[in-house]
């Protein structure tokens, strides 16, 4: 038997919450499920994206390590990017 689409997720809310929710979506041209849906996927992503742990053996740290603390190697685009106005200037 196949399975369906989407499933069903029940959640109880405050009126105003809902209102809002509904005023967002809209603003976005969204349903409301697809708002909810959209901004609760893009939190987990980030709460799990904030426990990712990468493991690289003794040789491989010290290179990156190694990497990091090297001065940049000159070439035409560090160049024009460090001739170039900062943004925030």
């Amino acid at each position: 038997m196949p399975r369906p689409a989407r499933d069903t997720l029940n959640m109880r809310i405050r009126p105003e919450d809902r209102s809002l929710f509904d005023w967002a979506a809209k603003a976005q041209g969204k349903t409301r499920t697809d708002f909810i849906l959209e901004a609760a996927r893009r939190a987990a992503e980030e709460a799990l994206l904030d426990r990712t742990v990468i493991r690289v053996d003794a040789a491989a740290y010290a290179d990156f390590l190694a990497r990091l603390d090297a001065p940049p190697t000159p070439d035409a685009r560090l160049g024009r990017t460090m001739r170039g106005r900062a943004p925030w200037e």
